[in-house]
């Protein structure tokens, strides 16, 4: 990567972005300036002072074809060909475009986000008097150049036309690398016209703005990271809003198509196919991306035969190598292979975008299905992506560092999953889950939380009021949740330590409607309510019990301390058959009411803050 570093007078800049010698590449987001902004950068302007290095990279790059657009308030005719594209100063030169050039109007907003339109002029006398009063000088008015108060009735300031400007010393700044000497000449006070073109219209056709000027030999990933770089005021972008613009500007399919290539509508169209599932909710159209560069990179992999293949990989300076045909090759298999994936989760009682532990996780199990093909569904191999997806759960391995886990992933599960005898994936190797962890998963912000609650309703778990299955259907129909078994007010009211009230093994998924029927009673009590509403007999409720893993006894008698000593124990059972591993048992019963003093209390009202927020 090659850059120059030139200085440009305003004026030529101005000059380019009005005939579109300047545009932007069609990633760059939109023009949100606030209307004082652009009244201090004018002052600035005027002052003389220096601003910013705008970024702007050479067009003809063999390797980068953004599609271009115009800067935001310039109207181009087809077939205008751009010299460069801007990465960094679009706020900058765009507003500088419309305040300094055509009728001076600017779409801009106030400070509370009203949008507005506006010109700018600056009283002479007052801007003359002094370096330090130009800031007071220069003026922002509606675009009819009237400025009133009193709802609109009243008129402070008309500027609406040249001839009032003139008669009250205002000149238009959109005039200042325009016609303004027809503007100057028609002034009564020639002197005041000659001071302010001297000391004020002549500096300005000579102001300097730095660039920097990357040649064309630049690379898609370095724009990308260069943007990032310079864009820090900005929002951040992302790798789909830069292959937005590369698809956009692939020759070959507009050659055979006759239309660019709309990302954005593409992936628009595959959310409209996913909406009878609710958890793709969850998936990024830049997790679609690392899921297609997944798969293209190993296509790669496997057919190069030399001793050094390309890597499998998920990075992102690998997603923006992607070509639109890489896209288009894998977008339609990985489309399916996520709806399978969300019926995958369902089969696992995950049904909603709330429940999902790991989005992320979504990425790779959607790959390894195409991957796999209709094997995906045979016993076995389901039974090993089970286990996989429950170790990368329970054993909480997607939160960071994910990418060189998809690549590992997707080279390991696949083989493993049809082939027992093969080696053990990595997620599965280092998944571990022990005793004490359930003392601290008390929110939905933790995956294990969400896959231990998923991996009950699994079981068979079915509600205490009505003895339906918790399935999909029902899951809606009852407005369930995850609850306490023990309820925080008996908690409280008999002293049970924070750590084992939040906790996990204090929790499960009910109704509503049971819910309700709880509140804040005994457990011997609410089982007596839970009997004659529902009228059913004590046997059949301690059966419904179980299926929640629960020993009625325990909640009979109101025995906290015997039920959360059981429960744990058949949670850690639960949690080993889904991992295929052992549970490490580190919970000293000695020691454990005083390593509940140093439950964090504050921490848990910020996660119950967070997962309300979710």
């Amino acid at each position: 990567m090659g850059f120059l570093t030139p200085m440009y007078e305003l004026g030529e800049y101005l000059t380019w972005t009005r005939s579109g010698g300047i545009q932007l590449p069609d990633f760059q987001r939109g023009y949100k300036w606030e209307d004082e902004r652009i009244r201090q950068l004018l002052i600035t302007v005027l002052r003389g002072h220096p601003m910013g290095a705008v970024m702007l990279l050479k067009t003809g790059n063999t390797q980068v074809r953004f599609k271009p657009r115009a800067i935001e308030g310039v109207e181009l005719l087809p077939g205008h060909e751009a010299l460069f594209l801007l990465l960094d100063g679009q706020q900058r030169l765009t507003s500088l475009t419309q305040a300094l050039s055509g009728t001076g109007h600017v779409d801009t907003k106030d400070s509370r986000g009203k949008l507005l339109e506006r010109r700018y002029l600056v009283h002479m006398e007052t801007a003359l008097s002094g370096s330090d009063r130009v800031d007071e000088a220069v003026i922002s008015v509606p675009a009819d150049g009237v400025i009133r108060t009193n709802f609109g009735k009243d008129v402070v300031l008309d500027l609406s036309d040249e001839h009032k400007q003139r008669e009250q010393g205002y000149f238009p700044l959109h005039l200042l690398y325009g016609d303004y000497m027809s503007w100057i000449l028609e002034l009564e006070d020639r002197a005041l016209g000659k001071r302010f073109h001297e000391d004020f219209i002549k500096p300005a056709a000579t102001y300097d703005i730095p660039a920097i000027v990357l040649d064309e030999r630049t690379e898609k990933a370095a724009v990308a990271t260069v943007f990032e770089k310079v864009n820090i005021g900005g929002l951040p972008l992302n790798v789909f809003e830069l292959l937005t613009a590369m698809f956009a500007g692939d020759p070959e399919h507009f050659a055979r198509t006759g239309e660019d290539f709309r990302l954005n509508d593409d992936w628009r169209e595959i959310q409209q196919s996913w909406a009878a599932q609710q958890v793709l909710t969850a998936v990024e159209n830049t997790d679609f991306l690392q899921a297609v560069t997944m798969l293209t990179t190993r296509k790669r992999h496997l057919a190069d035969t030399s001793d050094r293949p390309p890597a499998i990989s998920a990075k992102r300076e690998d997603v923006l190598k992607l070509t639109l045909n890489d896209y288009l090759e894998w977008r339609e298999p990985l489309r399916e292979a996520f709806v399978w994936a969300a019926t995958f989760l369902a089969d696992r009682h995950i049904f909603t975008k709330r429940d999902v532990p790991y989005a992320k996780q979504l990425v790779p199990l959607a790959a390894i299905k195409v991957v796999l093909g209709k094997d995906a569904d045979l016993l076995g191999v389901s039974e090993r992506l089970a286990r996989w997806y429950w170790c990368g759960v329970l054993g909480e391995l997607y939160g960071s560092a994910i990418e060189s886990r998809f690549a590992r992933d997707i080279e390991m599960v696949p083989p493993w999953a049809t082939d027992a005898q093969q080696p053990l994936p990595r997620t599965v190797a280092d998944a571990n889950f022990t005793e004490s962890r359930l003392h601290s998963l008390r929110t939905r912000n933790a995956a294990a939380y969400k896959g231990i609650a998923a991996l009950i309703l699994g079981g068979g778990a079915r509600d205490w009021m009505e003895d339906k299955a918790l399935d999909k259907v029902q899951y809606m129909d009852l407005a369930v949740d995850i609850h306490h078994v023990f309820p925080q007010k008996w908690c409280a009211d008999h002293a049970i330590d924070d750590e084992r009230r939040e906790s996990i093994v204090n929790k499960t998924t009910i109704s509503a409607r049971t819910n309700r029927t709880i509140g804040g009673a005994a457990p011997s009590e609410y089982l007596r309510s839970i009997e004659s509403r529902a009228q059913v007999d004590a046997t059949r409720l301690d059966q419904l019990l179980s299926t929640h893993l629960i020993d009625a006894s325990h909640l009979r008698s109101d025995d906290f301390d015997e039920y959360f000593v059981a429960r744990r124990e058949r949670l850690c059972l639960l949690v080993e058959t889904a991992i295929g591993k052992s549970v490490q048992r580190d919970v000293d019963e000695g020691h454990a009411e005083e390593d509940s003093a140093h439950f964090d209390e504050a921490q848990l009202a910020e996660d119950l803050i967070e997962e309300e927020a979710s």
